[in-house]
């Protein structure tokens, strides 16, 4: 391990990260690629200039101390990089817009904050473009593959669980695969089994949206005695 020599004496420049980073996100992130770029892009940001700010994917690929700090084994400089983006735009930390199509399709990231948020929705109402004129902007919904959601929210995925999950991730809409990971979280189920019931449910009975789904007591009673009851811890 590579010591560090200290700071030097003297005022130090800085990097402002919000206190929720700390309480919210920090205690949540069990993945070192995704808290290391979700870093180096706070830091990243500190160094523009402007009202709306953010990073293209293209400059962090090129950043070859990011790419030597997500080395990890079995996959290229490129693919960590990759995956580590995927995760904090899974976890909603950034955001990511897409701009251009085949070869020249770019990614660029916000941080999730007012600003950043307000930048992505000027953005895609044509209000600003950080690419050339002309060039096709659309946002990418950059929904989490079901891996970054099963490892997020379960914990470290197996080889035989993962066919199951490529097999549900080929069968229920991306949507539906993202609700019922967060339904088994808010149900404090963590169980890869009842969210494959919950998918199969709405297969078979139909997904109700956000209005209708606040369940009674009546409603949750018929998940932890029904059918259900073996995934359920009570």
């Amino acid at each position: 391990m590579k010591g560090f020599a200290g700071f030097p004496a003297g005022k130090q420049p800085y990097t402002p990260v919000p206190n929720l980073f700390f309480s919210e996100l920090l205690p949540d992130i069990d993945h070192l690629g995704e808290l290391k770029v979700t870093l180096h892009i706070f830091w990243l940001l500190t160094q523009k200039t402007g009202e709306r700010r953010y990073v293209s994917g293209k400059e962090l690929a090129a950043d070859r101390h990011l790419l030597i700090g997500l080395a990890s084994p079995g996959l290229s400089p490129e693919e960590s990089l990759r995956d580590a983006l995927d995760r904090a735009v899974a976890r909603r930390t950034l955001l990511c817009v897409y701009s251009g199509e085949s070869s020249e399709r770019r990614a660029w990231y916000f941080v999730n904050s007012e600003k950043g948020r307000q930048a992505v929705d000027e953005l895609l109402a044509g209000k600003w473009t950080p690419t050339e004129p002309g060039q096709q902007v659309h946002l990418q919904a950059q929904r989490p593959n079901i891996f970054v959601l099963y490892e997020q929210n379960i914990g470290p995925l197996t080889q035989l669980l993962a066919e199951e999950l490529m097999e549900a991730e080929n069968t229920f809409p991306a949507s539906w695969i993202e609700d019922a990971f967060r339904e088994a979280v808010k149900s404090n189920v963590r169980k890869w089994r009842y969210v494959q019931s919950i998918l199969e449910r709405w297969a078979a009975e139909g997904k109700e949206d956000e209005t209708s789904r606040r369940a009674d007591e009546g409603d949750w009673r018929r998940f932890i005695e029904g059918e259900y009851a073996d995934y359920i811890d009570h």
